[in-house]
């Protein structure tokens, strides 16, 4: 239905005598003798069933009256939606602080009549009436300051709902995180394991630097059975983490040392030659030669065989193992305790 709005100001009545404050009444609801001023002096404004009063974020000045029918207030969250009806009033805190976005959409759930109220007449109200609309004012402003209170509780209630998600979040995250490093790393010695040698393999091309190539070290231990037989194993393990350390020292900051197993240590680095390769062998034997056990194991003394090569970028990790692998061999062959990298 087309809106029709009328003025009906001219021969308007001023309605009964003053009467008494209604105890009880609900915060929106008009008196009697409120009633009568608002529609003696406002705009009258037929209203289809659907149609929209205003939207929220609308610029506005008008506070609106209903004489009949219903009007849903709209908050989008931020407060529970309202639906208001005969002698009750929405719009207020425009009129009283004047061109004010609207914080909610107020629209007819029915076919109603509503008055309109501009700052114009209220001042003329207010000028006629001013003990009848300093009460309207007074119980208007208490509702508003109790609504913006309660806007406030309900942002801070979904901040701090918001700031407990994001912290759990953040432990799920941390927790997926530290799982998956755990899931990837060597319990015994800290470094990666096979897992987290092939979860490196899957991104080498990514992290390789285009001016290097890959060189692998397999690194094994040098009779190590006999140091679990005769030191135990609590002593072989000691001796696996201080190798662990020794591979992890000759690593650069973009190589990947880890424990394939057992005994048997890798050594996956970006090195520009063949002679880079070998050096890092070789500070890796070194080292292990000069561990000591002086509290667990004084008399031990303990050395590693180191077999390598470069990975050439058109062949698969089993190519690159088989080659380091011969080499390793070569060395074990020739008793162990020396590094050789092959061409």
């Amino acid at each position: 239905m087309a809106s029709v709005l009328s003025n009906t100001r001219a021969g308007a009545s001023a309605g009964p005598a003053r009467e008494a404050p209604v105890m009880g009444r609900l915060p929106r609801h008009l008196s009697g003798r409120e009633m009568a001023l608002f529609t003696g002096v406002g705009q009258r404004l037929e209203l289809g069933s659907g149609r929209a009063v205003f939207r929220r974020g609308e610029y506005g000045r008008s506070m609106f009256v209903i004489e009949s029918g219903r009007v849903l207030l709209e908050f989008a969250g931020d407060l529970p939606d309202k639906l208001i009806g005969p002698d009750e009033y929405f719009g207020e805190l425009a009129l009283f602080v004047g061109n004010h976005a609207r914080s909610g959409s107020a629209l007819a759930s029915e076919a109603c009549v509503v008055y309109v109220i501009e700052p114009d007449v209220f001042e003329e109200l207010l000028r006629r009436e001013p003990l009848q609309m300093a009460q309207f004012m007074l119980r208007s402003f208490t509702y508003l300051v109790a609504s913006e209170q309660q806007l406030i509780a309900n942002y801070k209630r979904r901040n701090e709902d918001l700031m407990q998600t994001l912290d759990s979040l953040r432990q799920t995250r941390d927790q997926l995180q530290l799982a998956r490093r755990q899931v990837c790393t060597d319990d015994l010695t800290g470094l990666a394991n096979r897992r987290g040698l092939y979860q490196f393999l899957e991104n080498a091309a990514e992290v390789r630097d285009r001016n290097r190539q890959f060189g692998l070290l397999l690194i094994d231990v040098d009779h190590f059975k006999q140091i679990n037989d005769r030191s135990g194993h609590l002593v072989g393990d000691e001796v696996l983490r201080a190798i662990a350390s020794e591979v992890q020292e000759a690593a650069g900051a973009t190589d990947l040392p880890c424990r394939l197993g057992g005994d048997e240590f890798a050594l996956l680095s970006q090195v520009g030659d063949q002679r880079e390769l070998t050096e890092r062998a070789l500070r890796i034997t070194e080292g292990v030669r000069q561990l000591r056990f002086p509290k667990s194991a004084p008399e031990l003394t303990v050395s590693v065989s180191v077999g390598g090569g470069l990975c050439r970028d058109d062949d698969e990790w089993s190519v690159w193992y088989s080659e380091a692998d011969c080499a390793l061999y070569h060395v074990k062959g020739s008793g162990g305790d020396g590094a050789h990298v092959m061409s």
